[in-house]
């Protein structure tokens, strides 16, 4: 077993990489960049003359990763190097020594001029498979205290170690590490956290700027929400920072508000504590209820259809379920929204009532269960009435045992099996799957975010959601055959597939 899951995961590491890779390929090359100003509303009021355009678009292309950039003091700076007397005046001087420096560089830089001021600027277009490449080499972040190299700050302590923080109790703390709290306990799930390993899954832009992709999935949303919090140097003051996301912020940048809840401790910069749950956590909520509801639902249904195999039961119950795969999942939601709305009085937009109340999430969960429904009782349907067939249960019926014996003794155990080792499939499904639902309840979860970045060309957000969602979906079909060994022992893993 061991063998096969060490090949599964290698299996699976290559199909990641397969699909985030292709994924890149498309977006970042078949999808216009100019697009993504489109959703940007600092572009015009940053943008106001055409040097200024250009420099604004150079920035966040370069923040992208679609090139390198060099304004016009920068590049001064960098050419300085070559003949000292450099300046950012637009003469013929300049621009025989920027363009013998260009030419140093080589790898494609071009040196160009600002439309109106006519001074000098210089790009390289990076390659897709150098973006690629950086996107890989950059994925995964190993925090350690050699990790923050700071001019300003030589005498950086740099280690790990177990105290009890004034703010948080115990926890392993560090210094010349990115984060301070390196793995700690609270009460949020999933209640241990470790922040030596983390994913670099790119910059959201132009919806949530500037903010890294994970962050924005996996932090709370909605409105700030202060609480009473004792910090470092014990004073306890009302605040929304979130005291467990510190991170090193340069003594030279720090202001009077820093020093008063941190002393002298270069660890200031928080994140927000917010009202509603993250994306991430909505989506879990109901795929999993979801998940829960298709299963409660489907197996009875398909367990009766397959006992009254052939009766008028299963002939409608087969058709209503074949109607209800049919109809597009657009219809289902409509139609079961309109109902919950005017029958039972339930919100038909999630910002109605919002994450605080339990009554915004029943229709999409509801619904997500709905479309589940049928597959799951038409399979198992099918797998029982295969079963029925088996010298087990003609062996059964020898021994005089009846059909409704017969099922819950040796049918439904054995159906089981498969069923369980779905379970982690199916929650990984409805919540990856939930773009639709979400979108038209304006659920804030990641389903709706994956057609929010789409349609406001948040490349970075898109590979992000995809990395995720395949990594998920993967790693649930090894959790599936895990699952499976574990309620029918006589299963063996091997490499061959075989038992």
């Amino acid at each position: 077993m061991k063998k096969y899951i060490i090949e599964r995961l290698l299996r699976s590491l290559i199909s990641i990489f397969l699909v985030t890779t292709l994924t890149y390929g498309i977006v970042f090359s078949l999808v216009p960049r100019k697009l993504i100003f489109k959703q940007d509303t600092n572009y015009n009021k940053l943008a106001k003359t055409p040097d200024m355009k250009t420099n604004y678009e150079n920035t966040v292309f370069e923040r992208m990763g679609y090139l390198e950039y060099y304004t016009s003091k920068e590049l001064q700076s960098k050419a300085s190097t070559l003949d000292q007397s450099v300046t950012t005046e637009a003469n013929a001087k300049n621009e025989k020594i920027y363009s013998d420096y260009i030419k140093s560089l080589g790898r494609g830089w071009k040196l160009q001029r600002f439309s109106e001021s006519k001074e000098f600027y210089a790009t390289r277009e990076i390659p897709l498979y150098e973006r690629v490449w950086n996107f890989y080499k950059n994925l995964v972040e190993i925090d350690h205290p050699w990790r923050i190299q700071d001019k300003t700050n030589p005498n950086l302590a740099r280690y790990i170690r177990l105290e009890k923080d004034k703010s948080i109790g115990w926890a392993l703390v560090g210094s010349g590490t990115k984060h301070k709290y390196l793995m700690y306990v609270n009460g949020q799930f999933p209640y241990l956290h470790q922040n030596f390993v983390t994913l670099n899954l790119g910059t959201s832009y132009p919806t949530f700027a500037n903010i890294p992709v994970l962050q924005v999935i996996t932090q709370g949303q909605g409105r700030s929400q202060s609480e009473q919090i004792t910090f470092p140097t014990g004073v306890t003051k009302t605040s929304s920072a979130n005291i467990y996301t510190r991170t090193y912020k340069s003594p030279s940048q720090s202001d009077s508000r820093d020093k008063a809840n941190y002393g002298d401790d270069p660890y200031t910069n928080t994140q927000s504590n917010y009202s509603d749950p993250s994306m991430i956590a909505n989506s879990f909520k109901i795929g999993l209820a979801g998940v829960v509801i298709a299963y409660l639902l489907g197996l009875p249904l398909g367990m009766f259809m397959s006992r009254f195999k052939g009766t008028w039961f299963d002939s409608l119950s087969t058709g209503a379920m074949t109607f209800m795969m049919a109809l597009p999942s657009v219809a289902v939601i409509y139609i079961v929204r309109h109902a919950g709305a005017n029958l039972f009085d339930l919100p038909n937009s999630f910002p109605i009532l919002g994450a605080s109340d339990v009554r915004s999430y029943v229709l999409p969960a509801f619904i997500l269960g709905i479309l589940g429904v049928p597959g799951t009782a038409l399979w198992f349907r099918r797998y029982l009435v295969d079963q029925q067939g088996s010298d087990y249960v003609r062996f059964a019926r020898a021994k005089g045992l009846s059909e409704s014996e017969i099922a819950k003794k040796h049918l439904f155990k054995n159906a089981m099996v498969p069923v369980v080792s779905g379970i982690p499939g199916s929650i990984i499904l409805a919540i990856g799957g939930a773009t639709l639902t979400e979108t038209v309840f304006a659920f804030p979860g990641m389903g709706k975010m994956l057609i929010d970045a789409v349609r406001s060309a948040n490349n970075s957000m898109i590979i992000g959601l995809v990395f995720i969602f395949t990594t998920l979906s993967i790693i649930s079909l090894l959790l599936g055959d895990i699952l499976m060994t574990i309620i029918d022992p006589r299963i063996k893993l091997s490499s061959k597939g075989g038992k």
